[in-house]
């Protein structure tokens, strides 16, 4: 296996990912450039140029001989450039992943990414709106809108989605049109390549409705994507995070992320009395162990409104 080229192995590891694990196309993208980025440094201690690591081999690269050591001082590396924690952990169990299937496959003799820990990060949510800022944001976007711009009237839709049907920025990106034939529902593509069925309110089904009228107007080529960006392809997430920052500047709401609308969705179903389960339904989660760190802040709430108002607090 050390006469294998570098490329054939990411090029194996992508399928690997790709098509056997089936996960989304971000992790695998994210997963890719963590393991190239590992590949990179091992170049780089054997004094090779970082360029050429592809067109080397496994045996050039000495990866067959790769150590915990190896994969520590990458990761030492990667905090010295300033990776925050949560990314030091992506990347840890990106690392793991890889050296798990490499030694599964015959390409490295031992598993030195098991003997790698994962730096703890801070459980935290994310920011979670109010209820009425909520409101304020999704009716900023829908005043916008109503000049009949195409952008305005796309963003107020992709806002409404997010909320409304508690989609994660991957996945409301990913919608086609296929997955919203009934329009009462939309069918999601989760993590892992799981799919959910998920109820869309009237707001939502207003926005998508007027969205869709001018959905033609972006269109350079077919295509079954449903949320467009501005150059007629898939609506970009990252291109989508400057728009909702905007958004929050002008409705006068903390700057917040697409995921941050997701989990206000689920605090404020808590909130309105919705079950665990139904909740762990609504966002897709594998686990109900996720879903009820939601608890913490609905319970927080709870609690300041009984020092406010009870008598006897």
């Amino acid at each position: 296996m050390s006469s294998i080229s570098v490329a054939a192995l990411l090029e194996a590891y992508r399928r690997e990912l790709q098509v056997r694990r089936a996960l989304a196309e971000h992790t695998v993208m994210a997963y890719l450039a963590d393991t190239t980025s590992l590949l990179h440094f091992l170049a780089l201690d054997a004094g090779e140029h970082p360029g050429d690591v592809e067109h080397m081999s496994v045996g050039e690269l000495g990866l067959d001989r790769l150590t915990p050591g190896q994969l520590r001082a990458w990761l030492s590396a990667q905090q010295a450039l300033g990776a925050a924690r949560s990314s030091l952990a992506r990347r840890s169990a990106a690392i793991r992943s890889f050296t798990a299937w490499a030694h599964n496959n015959g390409i490295l003799d031992t598993d030195p990414g098991a003997a790698l820990g994962s730096p703890k990060i801070d459980n935290r949510l994310p920011r979670v709106l109010t209820e009425s800022q909520a409101e304020r944001l999704l009716s900023y976007a829908r005043d916008l809108a109503e000049d009949g711009n195409r952008s305005k009237i796309r963003n107020w839709a992709a806002c409404e989605l997010l909320y409304g049907c508690g989609l994660r920025i991957s996945e409301m990106t990913g919608l086609n049109l296929v997955d919203i034939e009934d329009p009462t529902v939309i069918r999601v593509l989760g993590k892992g390549g799981k799919e959910r069925i998920v109820p869309i309110g009237a707001p939502g089904r207003d926005a998508l409705a007027a969205y869709l009228r001018v959905r033609p107007q972006f269109l350079v080529e077919p295509t079954d994507a449903l949320m467009l960006g501005d150059r007629g392809g898939r609506l970009d997430p990252r291109t989508f995070r400057g728009i909702l920052a905007r958004l929050a500047t002008g409705a006068g709401v903390s700057a917040i992320s697409p995921h941050d609308l997701r989990h206000s969705a689920a605090t404020h179903m808590l909130d309105g009395g919705s079950d665990l389960r139904t909740v762990q339904e609504y966002l897709g989660h594998a686990s109900l162990g996720t879903t009820q760190r939601y608890t913490h802040v609905s319970t927080d709430r709870l609690r300041r409104a009984f020092g406010q108002a009870h008598p006897r607090a």
